[in-house]
């Protein structure tokens, strides 16, 4: 094999006994029925499984499928509609898992490789390049979710709530959506998110989360500008939209402007304002951010609330 083929080939090898199909059957006029698929991935030895909320929702029965051929019933053990992710657990000890990796430090060109189980073929695998990080996606039910990675790698129906990995074979992402229709356009949830709503989806079964109303894109900021203000961090928060009568709405936040500093606290992108909203701590209390517009630095309140319902 050549050099290209021998990396993707040991990526694969080191996350592929983690990755699992997941079967939801329902009950459909008294019966039940198989109805619908996706995938997911193994992350604790002891057998939690992370995979989209929409694979599952609605479940009579999980069933889950291991790459050696095991089957097991799965039990729902949290999930969050707003960001598309649920955890699900079979029983036992002893499974191979996948390690999980960071989102932050992630590079648009960078190589990245899914893993799933689409149109039924099991653990299929496609490569392709990080297209985008940070952007914001709307789910079909209304709600936005935030450090949404975009890359050209093919995914197709059965790929939701499988791996996005790096070369090295951590998980930097969890596939979600395809655009239908357009060519190159795939998304996952960055695995910074990920891990922040797992660990209250694990100890509580749900996750509150602050609102802000806010459509978002990670930007470098320019050097200089960097340097004059003598900012920490190279990028910020650009602010691509914002929602009819939410909290964004009210404040003198426009789009063009890029946050830097939310509740004291510097951004080094989308996923780190995701951490400060989640846990619902900031809801309905006025919080202080620094927004970089054009050449000058402001400082704006804004007062979060509580998510809203789709």
């Amino acid at each position: 094999m050549d050099a290209f083929s021998e990396i993707i080939v040991a990526a694969v090898d080191n996350v592929k006994n983690a990755v699992v199909k997941v079967d939801r059957y329902s009950e459909v006029a008294g019966k039940e029925k198989n109805t619908g698929s996706g995938s997911g991935f193994v992350f604790s030895s002891d057998g939690l499984i992370l995979t989209n909320a929409h694979v599952i929702d609605g479940s009579h029965k999980i069933k889950v499928t291991l790459l050696d051929g095991g089957e097991f019933a799965a039990e729902l053990t949290g999930i969050d509609r707003d960001t598309d992710l649920a955890i699900i657990k079979i029983y036992g000890s002893g499974y191979s898992f996948a390690k999980l990796g960071e989102s932050v430090d992630l590079r648009i060109g960078q190589l990245v490789i899914a893993i799933g189980n689409l149109l039924g073929y099991q653990h299929s695998v496609s490569v392709g390049v990080l297209s985008g990080i940070g952007r914001t996606m709307r789910t079909p039910d209304g709600h936005l979710i935030d450090n949404i990675l975009q890359s050209d790698t093919a995914m197709n129906p059965g790929n939701s709530g499988g791996p996005l990995i790096d070369t090295g074979g951590n998980v930097i992402g969890i596939n979600t959506a395809i655009i239908p229709f357009a060519q190159g356009l795939s998304f996952s949830i960055g695995i910074d998110t990920a891990k922040e709503i797992a660990r209250y989806l694990v100890r509580e079964g749900k996750v509150i989360k602050a609102y802000l109303g806010v459509l978002v894109n990670d930007i470098e900021i320019n050097p200089r500008i960097r340097n004059f203000y003598r900012l920490t961090s190279k990028k910020g928060v650009l602010v691509t939209g914002l929602e009819n009568s939410s909290p964004a709405a009210r404040t003198n936040l426009r789009e063009g402007d890029i946050i830097i500093e939310f509740n004291g606290r510097n951004l080094t992108g989308s996923g780190d304002l995701t951490k400060i909203l989640i846990g619902g701590d900031l809801i309905e209390k006025t919080v202080k951010m620094k927004i970089l517009r054009q050449t000058i630095i402001l400082e704006l309140d804004i007062l979060p609330v509580r998510r809203p319902a789709a």
